[in-house]
């Protein structure tokens, strides 16, 4: 049995899935007009099935190893739930049965990820999982909640954050992949996630997660100035006359947040020498001057956090040291993340105002910038898979260092 659901702007069938609690599987199967790789549109009718069978019909060009793919199996999974089926031979129309599997992404991780996707995957995730908190650090220059999602119940307490800078959107998407499967593996009693025993660390640590510290520069960069916007002249001169708003990292008024922090800030103004607002690199007339670097220092401010991670891109680094005011063990510890991830651990210097060197000034805790992935930004959106399998363990491990 199935019911019609009319298709609604930004739907995905990952999407859909997860709203009505069935499976891809069974999506595919009561909608035989679909295929894979085929966009939704609005306005579009589809099947939603009543009670899952988890049933698949085999279609042309189908194999176990397309369908584990698909349906984010192993081969073995598959094989043992159709006993007496010959993967070798398989029939276009044959009956399959695929096992549900609770931690299947309703994230769109093959798109631009903007604003709001980004709330709206909260309200999924929040319906999902009542456990999960959810609220706001205080609201961006245009008025946008900036929110924060808590998981774990542990008294070690330790904060991630994304998109500082507005062309570095992709590490959002980062983030809420990683709170879905964790999420998902606590939740549903799951005993592990990427090779980690994940109980222990959600009952004894505490993760708080900002996946978006930059919302308006992220909704700029994705679709420009908004026509008849009061702002959009001035944005257009800062941005030199383009209407290509791709390589924006600042806020709406051309402050670039992560050089907002109160930690030598004069020097990092006077090294950077940039004049007025624009796209990057310009500081602000203070420190903490623009409402989103100030809604940071706040929230961290109001937590015993033992350590933050922020991240950006891109670069394939790690950044773990700020003026020797880094704790002895941040070395160790910045070693052990680049050795579980492949990226490189780096003691930088030259750099000052950013949040992770404020937070190692001000708490003397450990504090990291991870530049995620390699190329020019804004990076490629097809290079998420390969990104959040190397940081995947980065993120489970940045939570066993306080277990």
């Amino acid at each position: 049995m199935t019911f019609p659901y009319v298709v609604r702007r930004g739907d995905t069938l990952s999407r859909i899935s997860a709203r009505y609690g069935t499976n891809l599987a069974s999506l595919y199967g009561a909608n035989p007009q679909i295929s894979e790789g085929d966009t939704l549109h609005p306005g579009q009718v589809i099947h939603i099935p009543v009670g899952s069978a988890n049933r698949y019909t085999v279609r042309a060009g189908d194999t176990y190893g397309s369908l584990a793919e698909r349906f984010r199996l192993t081969v073995p999974e598959l094989a043992a739930s159709n006993p007496g089926v010959d993967p070798r031979r398989l029939r276009i129309g044959q009956p399959l049965v695929i096992p549900a599997k609770e931690c299947v992404t309703a994230l769109r991780c093959a798109e631009p990820y903007g604003y709001a996707e980004m709330m709206e995957d909260l309200s999924l995730l929040g319906q999902k999982y009542p456990d999960l908190s959810i609220g706001s650090i205080g609201r961006s220059v245009s008025g946008r909640d900036i929110p924060w999602v808590r998981i774990g119940q542990g008294p070690s307490e330790v904060l991630y954050n994304a998109s500082f800078h507005a062309n570095e959107w992709i590490t959002s998407l980062l983030l809420m992949r990683f709170l879905e499967e964790y999420a998902a593996t606590v939740y549903t009693g799951a005993p592990s996630l990427g090779g980690y025993e994940v109980r222990p660390l959600f009952e004894q640590t505490t993760l708080w997660l900002i996946p978006m510290v930059n919302p308006d520069g992220v909704e700029l960069v994705h679709h420009g100035a908004a026509p008849g916007d009061p702002s959009s002249g001035r944005l257009l001169e800062w941005n030199g006359g383009s209407h290509d708003f791709s390589g924006w990292k600042a806020n709406i008024r051309g402050v670039d947040l992560n050089d907002q922090f109160p930690a030598c800030w004069e020097a990092e103004r006077d090294r950077r020498g940039v004049p007025g607002p624009g796209p990057r690199d310009y500081p602000g007339s203070a420190p903490l001057t623009e409402p989103e670097a100030a809604a940071m220092a706040a929230f961290t401010r109001s937590r015993p956090l033992s350590m933050v991670m922020a991240f950006h891109t891109q670069g394939r680094e790690i950044y773990w040291n700020y003026r020797d005011c880094e704790p002895p063990e941040a070395a160790e510890l910045a070693g052990r993340l680049a050795w579980i991830s492949g990226y490189r651990a780096v003691k930088l210097t030259g750099s000052d105002a950013g949040y992770k060197d404020w937070f190692i000034q001000e708490f003397r805790r450990p504090g990291f910038t991870i530049e995620a992935g390699f190329g020019v930004n804004p990076l490629p959106i097809s290079q998420f898979p390969r990104i959040y399998d190397e940081l995947l363990p980065l993120m489970l491990e940045g939570l066993r260092l306080q277990v």
